[in-house]
């Protein structure tokens, strides 16, 4: 069976998503959620601020496991619903093996709100 193709798109495409880090600064169980969730504000620096994100994220993070920890985010999709929480970034990570999501970072620290280049 061969892989499946990437999608291509034009490097434009790719510019127009803003990813961003931040750092968590709170984190509680989203108890309301179908699937296990975290909900977390993420301080993005002075230019985006604090956002909210809902993250499937319960496998390999709790709560007090992601305060302090700079995650990685889309910051410029529109806010979604997600039943009685709006989330208004898209944290990022990788399916491991299981299909747990693995979260997005830098290896060392940066400023809040820098910008992936």
């Amino acid at each position: 069976m061969t892989a499946p193709q990437a999608t291509t798109i034009e490097f434009d495409q790719f510019a127009a998503v803003d990813i961003r880090i931040g750092t968590v600064v709170s984190a509680e169980p989203f108890l309301e959620a179908r699937k296990p969730a975290l909900k977390i504000v993420i301080d993005f620096g002075p230019e985006i601020g604090r956002k909210r994100s809902s993250a499937q994220i319960t496998q390999h993070y709790g709560p007090i496991d992601l305060i302090g920890r700079q995650v990685c985010a889309v910051v410029n999709f529109p806010p979604r619903q997600i039943g009685p929480f709006m989330s208004e970034v898209l944290t990022l990570g990788f399916s491991d093996e299981a299909g747990h999501v693995v979260l997005v970072n830098a290896d060392k620290p940066v400023p809040n709100g820098a910008k992936l280049h």
